[in-house]
């Protein structure tokens, strides 16, 4: 098989992600690309080297994850040279080998009724023992085994990161929306904050006008001191939460403001919010969902 790399176009790091069927595959290409990692799932494997051509750009290459299993025969021949003709022009390269004891194996497939790929006629420890003599050599060669018998998919996905994640150890991305309950709850939110309960800007006439974003509001709802308690509390329980998320692979936190209308106090507060935490140097995103709705 072999298609020549060009030798000023390899791409920085590339992870060949194979082993077990059952054994969290899937897992481990999901959590390098919420790492950032470019991935792509069962690649024929002639297209690999002209893939890794294509997507390097020299330093600024992003991190590419191919994702491989038994059934693509033709890639345990040629593994070792695809391998070593990626990192002959460049590339770093790593095989990362997902294992799994029989007996856990045999429980997932009977979980989900599928039949095993490489034995689709057989049984399924029939297929399982038919995969491991295919892949006993692969296993030899590669870089990382991960055994997840006694491993949860949030470990996994942890495991997986901190080895390849460019942020590893970072905690979660935060967005903070705020919006107005007459207009519905915001979808896929982590957390909701109802802050009905703060002065509501809308009956000051000089301010009913003018958006949360407007300092003159900014500073009205932040007069009081029970909206900085507010964002106080708000912060120290997100910096409680956010390392306990980033332990269970979150990649992603969404912090939903509530007020009335989603014009004043809900869009005031986020931005204090967000300010609060960049300088505490989190990872945040700061939207409005309704503050142009009338």
């Amino acid at each position: 098989m072999t298609a020549s790399m060009s030798r000023s176009t390899a791409v920085q790091r590339v992870v060949f992600v194979t082993g077990m069927s059952g054994s969290g595959k899937a897992t481990a290409l999901r959590a390098l690309e919420d790492a950032g990692w470019f991935c792509i799932d069962n690649l024929p494997v002639p297209l690999v080297p002209r893939i890794i051509e294509l997507l390097g750009a020299g330093s600024k290459a992003a991190p590419l994850a191919i994702a491989i299993d038994a059934r693509e025969k033709s890639f345990l021949g040629d593994a070792p040279q695809i391998l070593d003709e990626a990192r002959a022009r460049g590339a770093h390269v790593e095989l990362l080998f997902l294992d799994a004891s029989d007996e856990l194996l045999i429980r997932r497939f009977s979980e989900t009724r599928r039949r095993h790929p490489v034995a689709p006629d057989g049984t399924v420890p029939e297929g399982i023992a038919a995969e491991r003599a295919v892949l006993q050599a692969l296993r030899a060669r590669a870089d990382w085994v991960v055994d997840t018998t006694h491993t949860t998919v949030h470990e996994l996905k942890r495991m997986v990161q901190e080895r390849y994640g460019e942020e590893a150890g970072r905690e979660p991305t935060v967005t903070i929306t705020s919006f107005g309950y007459r207009y519905g709850l915001p979808a896929q939110s982590d957390l909701v904050l109802d802050v009905r309960f703060l002065p509501n800007p809308y009956f000051v006439e000089r301010l009913r006008e003018l958006p949360g974003t407007a300092a003159p509001v900014s500073e009205w709802v932040l007069s009081h001191p029970v909206a900085r308690e507010f964002v106080s509390r708000v912060q120290d329980l997100l910096t409680f939460l956010l390392p306990r998320y980033r332990d269970e692979g979150k990649a992603y936190l969404t912090v939903a403001v509530g007020c009335t209308g989603g014009r004043h106090r809900s869009t005031a507060l986020a931005e204090a919010l967000g300010a609060g935490l960049a300088q505490a140097g989190v990872r945040v995103r700061v939207r409005h969902r309704d503050v142009d709705r009338e």
